[in-house]
Parts: C-alpha cells; structure tokens; sequence
C-alpha cells in the first residue's frame, strides 16, 4: 500500500495548474482565477486558447505560469488544426500547452498516426514550451495506456496527462497514474487531472507518482493542509 507524502500547503501548491476550461468563462472569469492562482502559489493557470491573452496579462511579472490547451475535449480534430491551434495558444502567451490525442486512433492501436499527431503539435509548440499529452485514461484499458505514454514519449512530449476532465468515462486515478509514471519513469512528468475533489485525493495522486496536479477546487483543497 502507498503510503500518501505529507505535503505543506505550499508544496503541493507548487504542483497545481489552477484550472478553468468551462466553455462559459468570461475573461472576467480568468482575472478573478489568475488572481488566486497567484495568491495560492499555484505552478499555472490552465485556461482555454482564446483566453491565454487574458491570463498572460494578469499573470505577467509573477511567478505564475500560463497553460492552454489543444484538440480540447474530444481529441477529435486533425492533427493540423490541433499544431495551429497549440501554436496560436502559445503565440499569445501559454508557456505550456496539454494536447488530447485522437482516441478513436488509439483505441484501434493505430499508435504511429497518434505519434504522428503529437509530433504535429511538438513541432508548432517547441522547447522552452512544454507540451503535455491527454491521454484519457479512464477510457483505455492497461496496454493502451502503456503504449499511449510510450508514443507521447517518442514524439516528443514533456508530460503525459492522465484526463481532460469532461469525459463520462470518468478522471484521473491512482492505478492510472501509477501505471504511467512507471512506463515514463523520470524522463517525462506525470499530471493527474479530472475528479480530485479533496486533498486526500490530491496527496493520493502524488504517492501514486503525479508531478503536476490539474485542479479546479484549489484553494478548497489547499485549505485542508497546514501551512
């Protein structure tokens, strides 16, 4: 059994891309994330791509890093408009950007067009950018989630990431995350997103091997754990 880390409330601040990807979010909407975020001491905001304008604004001269995101929610888009769209996210100030891979691709095991798609994205969104993969978790059995991490790695990726959040399947888990950080090990980081609720679930998925948190409840969770 993995015994959950004690954490200080800034250590696992450090870990959170503080997260509002709800299709309704007003720029005022971002002000008022970016705003706590910085407040909190979270990583990142992680916003949607025609809003990165506004968080690069507000977090301009702190600490605080901007991700957007590509191919969000479905994954069900070309390759070439998910690279344009992460390039554009990236153009107007996202530091990070987290790509969905097409999970019809992937549930067929059609892996070299998936590495293809992510190599699309790494080559509009080059280092220093980060780019994280969505691999959906929660909607692959084992083997797909070993070779889906195996692929993001091959093409380029910093992180993979285990959900967007907005699929029935359901979010992140720590038999998921624990099985993709073995298959990427220390060579990419692991991001758990989609249902942490409490900081249990938060120090959980960190025991479990997460390095970034995807959370929309932080200062919530942060609330719960000393200072």
């Amino acid at each position: 059994m993995t015994v959950a880390p004690s954490l200080t409330r800034n250590q696992l601040a450090a870990m959170i891309d503080h997260t509002l990807l709800a299709p309704e979010a007003t720029p005022k909407d971002i002000d008022a994330l970016c705003a706590q975020a910085k407040s909190l001491g979270t990583y990142a905001v992680c916003v949607s791509p025609t809003l990165t304008t506004v968080a690069a604004r507000e977090v301009a001269g702190s600490f605080v890093k901007v991700a957007s995101v590509a191919g969000f929610p479905s994954g069900a888009h070309s390759a070439g408009l998910k690279a344009e769209e992460a390039g554009e996210a990236a153009a107007t100030g996202a530091h990070e950007i987290d790509m969905v891979i097409n999970l019809g691709l992937a549930r067929q095991g059609r892996w070299k067009h998936v590495e293809e798609e992510i190599a699309a994205v790494r080559g509009a969104v080059p280092s220093p950018t980060l780019l994280k993969v969505i691999i959906e978790s929660a909607v692959l059995d084992e083997e797909s989630i070993v070779m889906a991490c195996r692929t993001a790695e091959s093409a380029g990726a910093d992180f993979v990431k285990t959900s967007t959040g907005f699929h029935p399947a359901g979010g992140a888990s720590t038999a998921a995350v624990a099985l993709m950080a073995r298959t990427v090990g220390p060579r990419l980081g692991v991001k758990a997103s989609g249902g942490i609720r409490t900081a249990a679930d938060a120090l959980a998925m960190v025991a479990a091997g997460a390095t970034r948190l995807g959370l929309s409840r932080s200062a919530a969770i942060l609330a719960e754990l000393p200072d």
